[in-house]
């Protein structure tokens, strides 16, 4: 079965102001001369991990990640302001313009997979080729399926009622706008217990309730709930089924996209759908994965060879 690569370190890293209030911490590793791909992490809210650069052939690759406006070591951390999506797709345009990279390849797992289809779709011409793990399409009922009746609340009911118990009476049903106000708010207390109630069911949905929920409250927590609850209470910046409308204009990019069947923050239907519409497209379903990457073996044999499959494809393009 395929591994990942060995760990390696990166051989530059950039500080590079992305606004006048936001500056991306970015790392290059791997070939200097390789075909360069970009990491989108997950999250939103989440950061680039070590295993993360392994995921590419070094000697093929110019791999270059970086954290997203307010998350991992960019800063100001946590910050809200002026971040959208279109934002980080500007990130994504000021970072391949100042390390002179005509055209890359856009590799994305969940929020990275949505924010990399994004991208390729407003700048084609910038895209050798896609590879999109786990997908997430930031459409209503991709929402209501996580926070909203009938959705995956009734595998875990119990957690559930842990995630909503302190909300106020009559706003059950649709805990994401009392959560925003109690992330984003001023009262210290109430914003860390919110944080610890989120990381709770996010981390129970991912591992098929064997998460154990943290209990002590941290900045680090706090950041990466407010993030991630700020783009999914505006349901990504993104208009209602704009990745699916918008497939045409990817057509003809070469794509691998990657699904777990028992993946349950982000069911297989949403890859299904998009494989479905899109020609050049190819999904490879790992079925015992679930969502994430790094403790699956199957995963991460199927993330490495379609890099490894992806790096065949567009070096007759590079």
């Amino acid at each position: 079965m395929t591994t990942l690569y060995p760990d390696i370190e990166p051989y530059t890293t950039h500080q590079i102001a992305a606004s006048q209030n936001h500056v991306l911490m970015v790392e290059e590793c791997g070939n200097r001369h390789g075909i360069p791909i970009i990491f989108l992490h997950g999250g939103p809210g989440g950061h680039c991990k070590p295993y993360h650069r392994s995921c590419f052939d070094p000697n093929l690759y110019r791999i270059v990640l970086f954290d997203q406006r307010g998350a991992g070591r960019s800063i100001p951390t946590g910050s809200l302001e002026n971040n959208t999506t279109s934002d980080l797709l500007r990130d994504m345009e000021t970072i391949r313009t100042q390390l002179d990279i005509e055209n890359w390849v856009i590799f994305g797992g969940s929020w990275g997979a949505t924010l990399g289809l994004s991208y390729a779709q407003q700048h084609p011409e910038r895209v050798l080729g896609i590879i999109l793990r786990s997908i997430f399409l930031a459409r209503k009922n991709d929402l209501d399926w996580f926070y909203r009746d009938g959705g995956v609340k009734r595998l875990f009911p119990q957690q559930w009622q842990a995630f909503i118990r302190f909300l106020p009476e009559g706003h059950w049903d649709n805990p994401l706008a009392i959560y925003y106000d109690y992330l984003t708010g001023k009262d210290t207390a109430k914003a860390h217990a919110a944080a610890l109630a989120w990381a709770a069911w996010e981390g129970c949905i991912i591992s098929y309730g064997e998460f154990a929920a943290p209990t002590e409250p941290s900045e680090e927590l706090l950041n990466a709930a407010r993030i991630g609850c700020h783009y999914i209470f505006n349901h990504g910046f993104l208009e209602e089924n704009q990745l699916l409308q918008n497939v045409n204009k990817v057509a003809d990019i070469p794509a691998i996209i990657i699904h777990g069947q028992r993946d349950l923050v982000c069911p297989l239907d949403s890859s299904y759908l998009l494989e479905q519409n899109w020609p050049a497209a190819q999904l490879k379903i790992v079925p015992t994965a679930g969502h994430l990457v790094g403790d699956d073996p199957e995963m991460i044999a199927a993330t490495v060879d379609a890099t490894d499959e992806m790096a065949k494809i567009v070096n007759n393009l590079f």
